[in-house]
Protein backbone atom coordinates (compact mmCIF):
# COMPACT_ATOMS: atom_id res chain seq x y z
CA UNK A 1 0.00 0.00 0.00
CA UNK A 2 2.77 2.29 1.00
CA UNK A 3 4.53 1.68 -2.18
CA UNK A 4 1.55 2.53 -4.42
CA UNK A 5 1.00 5.57 -2.78
CA UNK A 6 4.42 6.44 -3.32
CA UNK A 7 5.88 6.21 0.35
CA UNK A 8 7.29 3.13 0.11
CA UNK A 9 10.59 4.42 1.54
CA UNK A 10 9.54 6.94 3.43
CA UNK A 11 7.29 5.31 5.44
CA UNK A 12 10.47 3.53 7.55
CA UNK A 13 11.74 7.14 8.33
CA UNK A 14 8.08 8.20 9.13
CA UNK A 15 7.32 5.20 11.55
CA UNK A 16 11.05 5.92 13.46
CA UNK A 17 8.65 9.11 14.60
CA UNK A 18 6.80 7.50 17.33
CA UNK A 19 9.37 4.94 18.48
CA UNK A 20 11.81 7.73 19.02
CA UNK A 21 8.64 9.21 21.01
CA UNK A 22 8.67 6.21 22.96
CA UNK A 23 12.07 5.90 23.53
CA UNK A 24 12.22 9.70 25.23
CA UNK A 25 9.32 8.46 27.31
CA UNK A 26 11.24 5.60 28.92
CA UNK A 27 15.04 6.98 28.39
CA UNK A 28 15.68 6.19 31.91
CA UNK A 29 15.37 2.98 31.15
CA UNK A 30 17.00 2.26 28.12
CA UNK A 31 19.81 -0.18 27.89
CA UNK A 32 21.85 -0.85 24.72
CA UNK A 33 24.16 -3.60 23.42
CA UNK A 34 27.91 -3.89 23.96
CA UNK A 35 29.65 -2.20 21.33
CA UNK A 36 26.95 0.52 21.09
CA UNK A 37 30.12 3.43 22.27
CA UNK A 38 31.06 2.26 18.34
CA UNK A 39 28.32 3.45 16.34
CA UNK A 40 27.51 6.54 18.13
CA UNK A 41 31.22 7.00 17.27
CA UNK A 42 30.55 6.14 13.81
CA UNK A 43 27.30 8.38 13.98
CA UNK A 44 29.05 11.35 15.25
CA UNK A 45 32.34 10.66 12.53
CA UNK A 46 29.37 11.05 9.82
CA UNK A 47 28.05 14.06 11.42
CA UNK A 48 31.89 15.34 10.87
CA UNK A 49 31.36 15.19 7.24
CA UNK A 50 29.19 18.04 6.85
CA UNK A 51 32.25 20.36 7.15
CA UNK A 52 33.74 19.33 3.96
CA UNK A 53 30.64 18.66 1.69
CA UNK A 54 31.71 21.26 -0.57
CA UNK A 55 35.54 20.39 -0.11
CA UNK A 56 36.91 19.60 -3.46
CA UNK A 57 37.92 16.21 -4.22
CA UNK A 58 40.29 15.06 -6.37
CA UNK A 59 39.05 13.68 -9.58
CA UNK A 60 35.81 14.95 -8.82
CA UNK A 61 33.95 17.43 -11.06
CA UNK A 62 34.25 21.11 -9.93
CA UNK A 63 30.86 23.17 -8.12
CA UNK A 64 28.08 21.28 -6.72
CA UNK A 65 25.11 22.85 -4.88
CA UNK A 66 22.55 22.94 -1.67
CA UNK A 67 22.32 19.40 -3.58
CA UNK A 68 24.96 17.68 -1.70
CA UNK A 69 23.57 18.88 1.73
CA UNK A 70 20.37 17.15 0.64
CA UNK A 71 21.65 14.36 0.08
CA UNK A 72 23.79 14.02 2.88
CA UNK A 73 20.95 14.75 5.16
CA UNK A 74 18.62 11.77 3.73
CA UNK A 75 21.61 9.36 4.88
CA UNK A 76 22.00 11.18 7.94
CA UNK A 77 17.88 10.24 8.32
CA UNK A 78 18.22 6.56 7.22
CA UNK A 79 21.61 5.96 10.14
CA UNK A 80 19.57 8.03 12.46
CA UNK A 81 16.62 5.92 11.91
CA UNK A 82 18.52 2.54 11.82
CA UNK A 83 19.33 3.23 15.62
CA UNK A 84 16.10 4.26 16.56
CA UNK A 85 14.69 0.46 15.28
CA UNK A 86 17.99 -1.15 17.05
CA UNK A 87 17.04 0.19 20.53
CA UNK A 88 13.33 0.30 20.01
CA UNK A 89 12.85 -3.46 19.49
CA UNK A 90 15.69 -4.37 21.77
CA UNK A 91 14.05 -2.29 24.83
CA UNK A 92 10.87 -3.62 24.26
CA UNK A 93 9.56 -6.23 26.54
CA UNK A 94 8.43 -9.39 25.20
CA UNK A 95 4.75 -9.26 26.21
CA UNK A 96 4.82 -5.04 24.68
CA UNK A 97 6.51 -6.81 21.32
CA UNK A 98 6.96 -10.29 21.02
CA UNK A 99 10.03 -11.54 18.94
CA UNK A 100 7.75 -13.97 16.91
CA UNK A 101 6.12 -11.59 16.20
CA UNK A 102 8.66 -9.37 14.19
CA UNK A 103 10.11 -12.19 12.71
CA UNK A 104 6.29 -12.82 11.08
CA UNK A 105 6.73 -9.72 9.94
CA UNK A 106 10.16 -9.91 8.03
CA UNK A 107 8.67 -13.25 7.03
CA UNK A 108 5.65 -11.59 5.86
CA UNK A 109 8.04 -9.16 3.38
CA UNK A 110 9.59 -12.05 2.03
CA UNK A 111 6.21 -13.14 0.81
CA UNK A 112 5.71 -9.15 -0.38
CA UNK A 113 9.43 -9.35 -2.11
CA UNK A 114 8.30 -12.74 -4.37
CA UNK A 115 5.19 -10.94 -5.65
CA UNK A 116 7.21 -8.11 -6.31
CA UNK A 117 9.67 -9.99 -7.71
CA UNK A 118 6.93 -11.82 -10.12
CA UNK A 119 5.16 -8.90 -11.39
CA UNK A 120 8.54 -7.49 -12.02
CA UNK A 121 9.60 -10.92 -13.79
CA UNK A 122 6.35 -10.92 -15.85
CA UNK A 123 5.39 -7.18 -16.34
CA UNK A 124 8.37 -5.25 -16.58
CA UNK A 125 6.66 -2.17 -18.19
CA UNK A 126 4.47 -1.82 -15.40
CA UNK A 127 4.85 1.84 -13.81
CA UNK A 128 2.32 4.04 -11.78
CA UNK A 129 2.01 7.70 -10.70
CA UNK A 130 1.82 7.50 -7.10
CA UNK A 131 -0.78 10.12 -5.36
CA UNK A 132 2.64 11.73 -3.97
CA UNK A 133 3.86 12.67 -7.43
CA UNK A 134 0.57 14.28 -7.93
CA UNK A 135 0.99 15.89 -4.87
CA UNK A 136 4.30 17.65 -5.33
CA UNK A 137 5.71 20.31 -7.21
CA UNK A 138 6.26 19.51 -11.22
CA UNK A 139 10.14 20.18 -10.89
CA UNK A 140 10.61 18.24 -7.41
CA UNK A 141 8.75 14.85 -8.54
CA UNK A 142 11.03 14.85 -11.48
CA UNK A 143 13.68 15.45 -10.08
CA UNK A 144 15.66 12.06 -10.62
CA UNK A 145 16.89 11.21 -6.81
CA UNK A 146 12.84 11.86 -6.09
CA UNK A 147 11.66 9.96 -8.53
CA UNK A 148 13.36 6.99 -7.37
CA UNK A 149 11.49 7.08 -4.28
CA UNK A 150 7.91 8.08 -5.43
CA UNK A 151 7.52 6.74 -8.47
CA UNK A 152 6.47 3.22 -8.69
CA UNK A 153 8.27 0.57 -10.99
CA UNK A 154 8.11 -3.01 -10.80
CA UNK A 155 11.41 -3.91 -12.90
CA UNK A 156 14.51 -1.92 -14.49
CA UNK A 157 15.04 -3.70 -18.23
CA UNK A 158 18.89 -3.76 -18.98
CA UNK A 159 20.53 -5.32 -21.89
CA UNK A 160 22.91 -7.56 -19.73
CA UNK A 161 23.21 -10.51 -22.17
CA UNK A 162 23.04 -8.84 -25.12
CA UNK A 163 18.61 -8.40 -24.94
CA UNK A 164 16.62 -7.10 -22.74
CA UNK A 165 16.01 -8.51 -19.79
CA UNK A 166 13.64 -7.80 -16.63
CA UNK A 167 15.43 -7.40 -13.41
CA UNK A 168 12.59 -7.09 -10.55
CA UNK A 169 12.69 -4.09 -8.18
CA UNK A 170 9.24 -4.01 -6.48
CA UNK A 171 7.98 -3.18 -4.02
CA UNK A 172 11.82 -1.14 -3.35
CA UNK A 173 12.92 1.50 -5.65
CA UNK A 174 16.08 -0.55 -7.18
CA UNK A 175 17.05 -3.72 -8.60
CA UNK A 176 19.83 -4.39 -6.06
CA UNK A 177 17.90 -3.45 -3.19
CA UNK A 178 15.31 -6.13 -3.95
CA UNK A 179 17.95 -8.48 -3.98
CA UNK A 180 19.44 -7.74 -0.82
CA UNK A 181 15.76 -7.62 0.57
CA UNK A 182 15.22 -11.13 -0.50
CA UNK A 183 18.73 -12.10 1.31
CA UNK A 184 17.83 -10.50 4.11
CA UNK A 185 14.00 -11.77 4.77
CA UNK A 186 14.60 -15.33 3.89
CA UNK A 187 16.02 -16.46 7.15
CA UNK A 188 13.03 -14.98 8.83
CA UNK A 189 10.27 -16.67 6.38
CA UNK A 190 12.12 -19.96 6.91
CA UNK A 191 12.58 -19.96 10.69
CA UNK A 192 8.27 -18.75 10.52
CA UNK A 193 7.23 -20.40 8.14
CA UNK A 194 9.47 -23.68 7.30
CA UNK A 195 10.44 -24.46 10.54
CA UNK A 196 7.66 -22.85 13.28
CA UNK A 197 4.52 -22.86 11.07
CA UNK A 198 1.41 -25.17 11.09
CA UNK A 199 1.55 -27.89 8.36
CA UNK A 200 -0.76 -25.78 6.13
CA UNK A 201 2.02 -23.02 6.52
CA UNK A 202 4.88 -25.14 5.92
CA UNK A 203 3.22 -26.34 2.72
CA UNK A 204 2.45 -22.55 1.69
CA UNK A 205 5.56 -21.18 2.65
CA UNK A 206 7.62 -24.08 0.07
CA UNK A 207 5.36 -23.34 -2.92
CA UNK A 208 6.17 -19.54 -2.19
CA UNK A 209 10.41 -20.41 -1.68
CA UNK A 210 9.51 -22.61 -5.07
CA UNK A 211 8.39 -19.82 -6.90
CA UNK A 212 10.77 -17.16 -5.46
CA UNK A 213 12.97 -18.83 -7.32
CA UNK A 214 12.09 -17.92 -10.86
CA UNK A 215 13.10 -14.24 -10.21
CA UNK A 216 16.02 -14.73 -8.00
CA UNK A 217 17.45 -16.74 -11.60
CA UNK A 218 16.06 -14.37 -14.04
CA UNK A 219 17.13 -11.06 -11.77
CA UNK A 220 20.60 -12.10 -13.28
CA UNK A 221 21.45 -10.74 -9.63
CA UNK A 222 25.58 -12.42 -8.86
CA UNK A 223 25.45 -10.79 -5.54
CA UNK A 224 22.35 -12.24 -4.56
CA UNK A 225 23.10 -15.92 -5.81
CA UNK A 226 26.87 -15.72 -3.80
CA UNK A 227 25.30 -14.11 -1.00
CA UNK A 228 22.40 -17.34 -0.88
CA UNK A 229 25.26 -20.28 -1.60
CA UNK A 230 27.48 -18.79 1.83
CA UNK A 231 24.04 -18.66 4.12
CA UNK A 232 23.49 -22.04 2.83
CA UNK A 233 26.43 -23.36 3.61
CA UNK A 234 26.30 -21.86 6.67
CA UNK A 235 22.96 -22.75 7.71
CA UNK A 236 24.73 -26.86 6.59
CA UNK A 237 27.70 -25.86 9.01
CA UNK A 238 25.41 -24.90 12.17
CA UNK A 239 22.66 -28.15 11.44
CA UNK A 240 26.53 -30.55 11.15
CA UNK A 241 27.62 -28.94 13.97
CA UNK A 242 24.39 -29.89 16.00
CA UNK A 243 24.83 -33.65 15.44
CA UNK A 244 21.48 -34.01 15.43
CA UNK A 245 21.23 -36.94 13.09
CA UNK A 246 17.74 -36.58 12.21
CA UNK A 247 17.94 -33.19 11.05
CA UNK A 248 20.89 -34.22 9.09
CA UNK A 249 19.26 -36.62 7.15
CA UNK A 250 16.67 -34.13 6.25
CA UNK A 251 19.08 -31.94 5.10
CA UNK A 252 21.00 -34.38 2.93
CA UNK A 253 17.65 -35.29 1.07
CA UNK A 254 16.90 -31.39 0.86
CA UNK A 255 20.09 -30.91 -0.50
CA UNK A 256 19.67 -33.43 -3.17
CA UNK A 257 16.20 -32.39 -4.03
CA UNK A 258 17.57 -28.85 -4.41
CA UNK A 259 20.52 -30.37 -6.68
CA UNK A 260 18.23 -31.97 -9.05
CA UNK A 261 16.02 -28.77 -9.16
CA UNK A 262 19.03 -26.46 -9.68
CA UNK A 263 20.26 -28.80 -12.63
CA UNK A 264 17.22 -29.20 -14.02
CA UNK A 265 16.12 -25.25 -14.00
CA UNK A 266 17.00 -22.50 -15.80
CA UNK A 267 20.02 -21.44 -13.13
CA UNK A 268 23.42 -23.22 -15.11
CA UNK A 269 22.63 -21.78 -17.99
CA UNK A 270 22.18 -18.34 -16.67
CA UNK A 271 24.83 -17.87 -14.38
CA UNK A 272 27.16 -19.37 -17.47
CA UNK A 273 25.70 -16.21 -19.72
CA UNK A 274 25.84 -14.25 -17.13
CA UNK A 275 29.89 -15.21 -16.17
CA UNK A 276 30.26 -14.71 -20.06
CA UNK A 277 29.03 -11.13 -19.70
CA UNK A 278 30.16 -9.10 -16.72
CA UNK A 279 28.97 -5.99 -18.06
CA UNK A 280 29.51 -3.90 -15.47
CA UNK A 281 33.14 -5.48 -13.42
CA UNK A 282 35.69 -3.45 -15.14
CA UNK A 283 33.56 -0.19 -14.95
CA UNK A 284 32.46 -1.00 -10.66
CA UNK A 285 36.57 -1.58 -10.48
CA UNK A 286 37.78 1.43 -12.62
CA UNK A 287 34.92 3.26 -10.01
CA UNK A 288 35.65 1.87 -6.82
CA UNK A 289 39.95 2.47 -7.72
CA UNK A 290 39.22 5.96 -8.23
CA UNK A 291 37.12 6.24 -5.23
CA UNK A 292 39.62 4.96 -2.82
CA UNK A 293 42.28 6.91 -5.09
CA UNK A 294 40.44 10.41 -4.45
CA UNK A 295 39.63 9.75 -0.63
CA UNK A 296 43.23 8.60 0.26
CA UNK A 297 44.61 11.06 -1.31
CA UNK A 298 42.75 14.27 -0.49
CA UNK A 299 40.62 13.08 3.10
CA UNK A 300 41.74 9.95 3.95
CA UNK A 301 40.63 10.77 7.68
CA UNK A 302 37.17 11.96 7.83
CA UNK A 303 36.53 11.72 3.66
CA UNK A 304 33.90 14.36 1.56
CA UNK A 305 30.68 13.74 3.60
CA UNK A 306 29.02 12.41 0.80
CA UNK A 307 29.27 11.63 -2.80
CA UNK A 308 30.73 13.65 -5.78
CA UNK A 309 30.11 13.43 -9.56
CA UNK A 310 33.18 11.94 -11.33
CA UNK A 311 34.90 14.42 -13.70
CA UNK A 312 34.36 13.36 -17.13
CA UNK A 313 33.76 9.67 -17.12
CA UNK A 314 36.53 6.43 -15.71
CA UNK A 315 39.15 7.16 -18.47
CA UNK A 316 38.96 10.66 -19.33
CA UNK A 317 38.05 14.17 -18.16
CA UNK A 318 36.65 15.10 -21.78
CA UNK A 319 33.65 12.28 -21.21
CA UNK A 320 30.39 12.27 -19.43
CA UNK A 321 26.83 11.25 -20.34
CA UNK A 322 24.84 12.92 -22.99
CA UNK A 323 21.79 12.91 -24.91
CA UNK A 324 21.41 9.44 -26.04
CA UNK A 325 23.88 7.84 -24.07
CA UNK A 326 23.83 7.85 -20.21
CA UNK A 327 26.48 5.31 -20.00
CA UNK A 328 29.02 6.97 -21.70
CA UNK A 329 29.25 8.67 -18.36
CA UNK A 330 30.06 7.14 -14.71
CA UNK A 331 27.77 6.34 -11.12
CA UNK A 332 29.66 9.29 -8.82
CA UNK A 333 32.33 8.80 -6.60
CA UNK A 334 31.10 6.62 -3.34
CA UNK A 335 28.70 4.67 -4.89
CA UNK A 336 28.45 1.36 -6.51
CA UNK A 337 29.07 -0.35 -2.77
CA UNK A 338 28.66 1.11 0.38
CA UNK A 339 32.15 0.07 1.29
CA UNK A 340 33.00 3.06 -1.14
CA UNK A 341 30.40 5.20 0.21
CA UNK A 342 31.91 4.79 3.70
CA UNK A 343 35.74 5.48 2.46
CA UNK A 344 34.86 8.22 0.57
CA UNK A 345 32.10 9.53 2.57
CA UNK A 346 33.95 9.25 6.19
CA UNK A 347 37.46 8.68 5.53
CA UNK A 348 39.40 5.32 6.84
CA UNK A 349 37.81 6.13 10.89
CA UNK A 350 33.99 6.05 9.64
CA UNK A 351 34.96 2.73 7.89
CA UNK A 352 36.79 0.65 10.08
CA UNK A 353 34.32 1.37 12.64
CA UNK A 354 31.47 0.55 11.19
CA UNK A 355 32.73 -2.91 10.09
CA UNK A 356 33.70 -3.25 13.42
CA UNK A 357 30.27 -2.81 15.04
CA UNK A 358 28.58 -5.41 12.73
CA UNK A 359 31.69 -7.80 12.85
CA UNK A 360 31.78 -7.73 16.96
CA UNK A 361 27.85 -8.49 16.55
CA UNK A 362 28.32 -11.77 14.31
CA UNK A 363 31.68 -13.30 16.04
CA UNK A 364 29.62 -12.92 19.34
CA UNK A 365 26.54 -15.09 18.13
CA UNK A 366 27.55 -17.14 15.19
CA UNK A 367 28.36 -20.08 17.64
CA UNK A 368 25.10 -19.75 19.43
CA UNK A 369 22.19 -22.26 18.77
CA UNK A 370 19.32 -19.40 19.60
CA UNK A 371 16.95 -19.76 16.27
CA UNK A 372 17.21 -15.40 16.19
CA UNK A 373 20.93 -15.72 16.62
CA UNK A 374 21.37 -18.22 12.96
CA UNK A 375 19.03 -16.15 11.15
CA UNK A 376 20.55 -12.81 11.86
CA UNK A 377 24.35 -13.94 11.56
CA UNK A 378 22.87 -15.62 8.02
CA UNK A 379 21.73 -11.76 7.77
CA UNK A 380 25.00 -10.38 8.57
CA UNK A 381 26.92 -12.57 5.94
CA UNK A 382 24.85 -11.55 3.26
CA UNK A 383 25.29 -8.07 4.43
CA UNK A 384 29.44 -8.28 4.62
CA UNK A 385 29.20 -9.72 1.13
CA UNK A 386 26.74 -6.72 -0.43
CA UNK A 387 29.04 -4.06 1.59
CA UNK A 388 31.39 -4.58 -1.74
CA UNK A 389 28.42 -4.65 -4.31
CA UNK A 390 25.07 -2.66 -3.03
CA UNK A 391 24.21 0.62 -1.83
CA UNK A 392 22.93 -0.22 1.87
CA UNK A 393 21.86 2.74 3.38
CA UNK A 394 18.08 2.35 3.13
CA UNK A 395 16.18 -0.30 3.73
CA UNK A 396 18.35 -2.83 3.91
CA UNK A 397 20.38 -0.85 6.64
CA UNK A 398 17.14 -1.05 8.13
CA UNK A 399 16.65 -4.49 8.18
CA UNK A 400 19.67 -5.70 9.01
CA UNK A 401 19.39 -3.62 12.28
CA UNK A 402 16.34 -5.01 13.48
CA UNK A 403 18.04 -8.64 12.45
CA UNK A 404 20.72 -7.40 15.19
CA UNK A 405 18.05 -6.01 17.40
CA UNK A 406 16.34 -9.43 17.95
CA UNK A 407 20.14 -11.16 18.09
CA UNK A 408 20.73 -8.96 20.98
CA UNK A 409 17.36 -9.44 22.95
CA UNK A 410 17.48 -13.15 22.44
CA UNK A 411 21.10 -13.02 24.04
CA UNK A 412 19.96 -10.71 26.97
CA UNK A 413 17.48 -12.37 28.01
CA UNK A 414 18.74 -15.94 27.57
CA UNK A 415 21.66 -14.18 29.99
CA UNK A 416 18.92 -13.26 32.22
CA UNK A 417 19.51 -8.93 31.30
CA UNK A 418 17.47 -6.33 32.24
CA UNK A 419 13.78 -7.05 30.94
Amino acid sequence: MWWVLGLGTFIFLLMTVPMTLYLYRHRADLVVPRGFGLWLFFLVWVLLGVGVLWAQAPGAALGGGMGRLLVFSWRVAWYVAATVVLLFIGNLRERDLPAERVARLLGLMFVFTTIGGLVGSFFPTLELTSPMEMLLPGGLAKNEFMADWIHPKVASVESILGFEQARPMAPFPYANTWGSAYAFFLPFFIMTWLVRGSRARRVAGGVVLLVSLWPVVYSLNRGLWLALALMALFGIAKILANGDLSTVRRTVTAMLAGAVLIAASPLPGMVQARLDNPHSNNRRGLLASQTVRSAMTGSPIVGFGSTRDVQGNLTSVAGGDRPGCRACGAPPLGTQGHIWLLIFATGLVGTVTFLLFFGLFFFRHWRSRMPYCLAGCAVLISFGLFVLTYDLVEVPLFTVMIAVALMWRARRTAEGGPA
